[in-house]
């Protein structure tokens, strides 16, 4: 059984990857509150006492940004093919360390190449 601590990381640091790629969609209002809730790292009252607005009105802003956000990602998919990038790198990388130690290395420039492709994509 999973921590449930670790799924609210998880959640709070994907939703912060999407608010990067899709945040300027959001509405002026929204992003502020996402801002200083994710970048500021307020907390709901003292974003609440920022905005003059209620706390709960702040929760509220939260969660329908949060739900665009991953709307958007269902979409546009940025974020998932920014991850699949990212595995590609790292299998770049640990292909290019292979080649730092290994004098034939033909299979693995051939790898690295079809690797590279993938990115350009």
């Amino acid at each position: 059984m999973r921590d449930s601590r670790i799924d609210i990381d998880e959640r709070f640091l994907e939703t912060g990857i999407l608010f990067d790629l899709y945040g300027n969609l959001l509405t002026e209002k929204k992003r502020t509150i996402m801002e200083l809730y994710h970048d500021e790292n307020l907390s709901l009252s003292e974003i609440a006492e920022e905005q003059g607005i209620s706390r709960a009105a702040v929760h509220d802003a939260l969660k329908s940004a949060e739900k665009s956000l991953f709307d958007y990602e269902e979409k546009l998919g940025l974020a998932e093919d920014y991850h699949e990038r990212q595995k590609a790198v790292e299998a770049l990388r640990g292909e290019i360390s292979k080649l730092v130690s290994d004098t034939d290395s033909s299979k693995e420039f051939t790898y690295i190449e079809k690797l590279l492709s993938r990115l350009e994509e």
